[in-house]
């Protein structure tokens, strides 16, 4: 009887919701698949060389970056979001722009500022002498801080709505019981605010285990760069695959963590303290360190960063403008085709859902929009093998019945669309999904008794009242997309160089001048979603 009713409730929709998730499923199946025939030789010089050193600086740097993003995203969120002082309205949109600045682009930046032959150590030996250096920013901790001001964003945002929430009267409150402002702080709001605190730092944890450009700029060994070299260093794509399962499986366990976290997590507030926020205005000292605080996090996260490529760009402009034209045509080409592809995905997904939201689809949709947490060195190789299997079986069948050809999706832009539907549905379904939520059951009825359903009533009218929903999604992607670079890098086909593979180039040879073009141009595109974000912070 269930077996009948499930197939009852089959339709198209059932079919594309698993289509879908099948494109999570398949690289994780192929990267365990890859254990059928171990790289020996390889392991064995990782296991004498490489692991325990993968091991540790993995550690050390999700570490380091969790603990300054915490108190970084944790502190300027309540500044902002719930006190008053010198420049708020102004930091409150400005801390939220490292978003738009890739993690390579920051290392290579700031290594291009503060390296021994930098603008900044050069001046000063002609000041103090030839004898005088600073500490050498090729180490665990300057990578720890730079991807914490590049990271950082993803905990302030958060934060941020819930601080905003809260206002002063929770403060107040604490305080006509006897409290100190410090006290009620650490006692009350903050562990209000846990949950939000805990999904910034989720994604802080995923976005540096994922992390390839930062690292391998300084030549900072992860698994990422691990993956990367087994694949092009040692020209194995099972040790890569291999390799590959080790981080899925750290991956696999986070996301488990935050989920048992996030059930047990249950916290409210009353609504009258939530439409009425008050700001605490903060006195004497407090009042300019607050200022002081924001102002030095803005201008090492985004401002001397960003005025140092506009000064690169300018000195390089003639010499690069001709070749720059081709990748940035390749990277617009890449990045249109994958947001919409991604907002085409979405959209079935998203009705899916919708036609179905009990049972096993909930789960489905989950499942596929889980391909965020899997990095992108990852994604790459697992699609690569699957497509080159699937390309040599369509090959030797089309050879049986008489049709001789080479390859048919091998070294082609499909891959490089199929990685990046993985990697980024998630951010193309939320945005959709949560659209699409407006339209009410009446909405359809109604349609339908005038007669217009199916295709025809979302052409008609779904897609009209989630336009802005599909809009948000396609540049949030489209976004995503240019600045994504292991995928683009290990997957791309000759010819399809793009502005984050030319940054990689350049940054790899020491060339930061050249890579600042752009660098600049990939800031200027991901400071779109950051109004979009930073407008949907203002209405809440």
């Amino acid at each position: 009887m269930f077996v009948y009713k499930q197939l009852a409730r089959f339709d198209g929709w059932v079919l594309c919701a698993w289509a879908i998730s099948l494109l999570t499923i398949f690289p994780v199946v192929v990267l365990l698949l890859s254990w059928s025939q171990p790289a020996v030789d390889i392991w064995q010089h990782m296991a004498d060389n490489l692991i325990l050193e993968l091991l540790l600086n993995t550690l050390f740097l999700c570490s380091g970056v969790l603990i300054i993003t915490a108190v970084l995203g944790t502190g300027l969120a309540w500044l902002t979001g719930a006190c008053s002082f010198p420049g708020q309205r102004f930091f409150s949109w400005a801390l939220l722009l490292p978003f738009a600045v890739p993690t390579y682009v920051l290392a290579f930046v700031f290594l291009g500022i503060f390296d021994f032959t930098g603008p900044v150590q050069t001046y000063l030996r002609s000041v103090f002498g030839m004898g005088l250096r600073l500490p050498d920013m090729r180490s665990t901790p300057a990578v720890i801080l730079i991807m914490s001001l590049s990271l950082y964003p993803y905990v302030y945002l958060l934060a941020r709505g819930a601080f905003m929430s809260q206002g002063g009267r929770m403060v107040e409150v604490a305080q006509s019981l006897g409290d100190t402002r410090t006290s009620a702080f650490f006692r009350i709001v903050l562990p209000m605010a846990r949950p939000w605190i805990a999904g910034g730092l989720f994604l802080v944890l995923m976005e540096t285990l994922a992390d390839f450009g930062a690292v391998s700029i300084f030549n900072f060994n992860t698994f990422t760069t691990a993956i990367y070299k087994a694949w092009y260093g040692f020209f194995s794509i099972e040790a890569a695959a291999q390799l590959s399962t080790i981080l899925v499986g750290l991956v696999i366990v986070i996301v488990m963590f935050e989920n048992h976290l996030r059930r047990k997590l249950n916290y409210s507030e009353s609504a009258r303290v939530a439409q009425k926020p008050v700001r605490v205005v903060l006195q004497g000292p407090a009042r300019w360190g607050a200022t002081l605080l924001s102002s030095l996090v803005f201008l090492m996260s985004f401002g001397i960063p960003f005025f140092q490529l506009l000064v690169w760009s300018r000195e390089i402009w003639t010499e690069v403008q001709g070749n720059f034209v081709h990748f940035l045509v390749n990277s617009l080409l890449l990045s249109s085709m994958a947001a919409a592809l991604i907002c085409f995905f979405a959209l079935l997904l998203s009705y899916s859902h919708r036609r179905h939201p009990r049972g096993i689809i909930p789960v489905v949709v989950r499942f596929a929009t889980l391909g965020y947490a899997l990095p992108g060195t990852v994604l790459a190789v697992a699609l690569v093998i699957f497509i080159n299997t699937a390309d040599e079986r369509v090959v030797s069948l089309l050879r049986y019945i008489g049709v001789n050809r080479d390859a048919l999706f091998q070294g082609t832009v499909l891959t490089m669309l199929l990685a990046y539907a993985v990697r980024f549905l998630a951010a193309g379904f939320n945005p959709t999904t949560s659209s699409l939520q407006r339209i009410t059951g009446s909405i359809d009825e109604a349609a339908k008794s005038l007669g217009v359903t199916g295709v025809k009533a979302i052409r008609k009218i779904h897609i009209p009242v989630i336009s802005k929903g599909l809009l948000t999604a396609a540049i949030l992607v489209f976004v995503d997309v240019m600045k994504e670079m292991p995928i683009t890098l290990m997957t791309r086909p000759f010819g399809w160089d793009t502005l984050a593979v030319k940054i990689y180039e350049f940054t790899s040879e020491g060339e930061w001048q050249l890579a600042s073009l752009p660098a600049v141009v990939m800031i200027a595109a991901g400071i779109i979603p950051v109004i979009f974000l930073t407008r949907q912070i203002e209405k809440t």
